[in-house]
């Protein structure tokens, strides 16, 4: 996928992007972009700024300089409210799910449908919430159970249908398979590919190389706030993603 020009306009640009802690460079002039039904991953050691770019594209820190596009448009990101006005849901490792409510609950939580008399209307919400899993992960079927009982890739089902039901384009998502067996893993490598399938574009940040050339289009490489590169995954090994992560070096170039 490297060449971009025939590919439209990237879902998101972010530009020269600039944020600072106390004088520490946290994130130095970065530039990424995403494409329609592509997975970029971004890979670094703790620390090498990878996080802190994403919340500043989801709203959770504000960037003391560079720019955001949507779709081609000027992005003025301040706050998630605003991430979620340009249809940006981040899926954080933590899942951010209510351990004692069932799917639907969860699905349409602090958002619930109604009846016509002003109540919760759980079938409504459950019906809704068959309807988004039938497409997302067929096998999903514990819809009366609580989140508490369900497995980790089940669990990763849940808070991705979430973001999905409510018209996620950009989706982030934080070590998705962080803690999770492999059969666990297999089932969001599927998830993944069922939204590349409807054009979803995803961040997807990892410390897992193996995780990345599985499920990533482009690699983007961050080390000490800066952006080591981006690379095709097909091009490239383990070996070469592990020396820009650890030497800060391009595949091909000397150090």
């Amino acid at each position: 996928m490297s060449d971009k020009t025939n590919l439209g306009t990237p879902l998101v640009e972010m530009r020269d992007i600039c944020i600072s802690f106390g004088g520490v460079h946290a994130v130095d002039h970065v530039s990424v972009d995403l494409y329609p039904g592509e997975v970029v991953g971004l890979l670094g050691h703790n620390g090498a700024g990878k996080s802190t770019l994403i919340k500043v594209l989801s709203g959770a820190y504000k960037m003391d300089s560079g720019e955001i596009y949507v779709n081609g448009e000027l992005a003025d990101i301040r706050s998630p409210r605003d991430a979620r006005r340009f249809n940006i849901e981040t899926i954080y490792q933590t899942l951010a799910l209510a351990d004692n409510l069932d799917a639907a609950s969860n699905l349409f939580l602090g958002r619930e449908l109604t009846s016509a008399f002003g109540l919760v209307d759980d079938d409504a919400m459950e019906s809704e919430a068959r309807k988004i899993m039938s497409r997302l992960n067929p096998n999903f079927q514990k819809f009366k159970d609580p989140v508490s009982a369900l497995s980790g890739g089940q669990r990763q089902s849940v808070a991705i249908a979430r973001a999905v039901y409510f018209n996620a384009q950009i989706l982030i998502m934080d070590e998705p398979t962080a803690a999770l067996g492999p059969h666990e893993t297999q089932m969001v490598s599927e998830l993944i590919t069922q939204l590349k399938a409807e054009g979803i574009g995803i961040f997807l940040i990892s410390h897992d190389i193996h995780d990345v050339m599985q499920l990533c289009d482009r690699a983007s490489v961050m080390k000490n706030g800066k952006l080591v590169g981006t690379v095709d995954v097909a091009d490239v090994t383990d070996d070469d993603l592990l020396s820009m992560i650890i030497l800060g070096k391009q595949p091909g170039k000397a150090v």
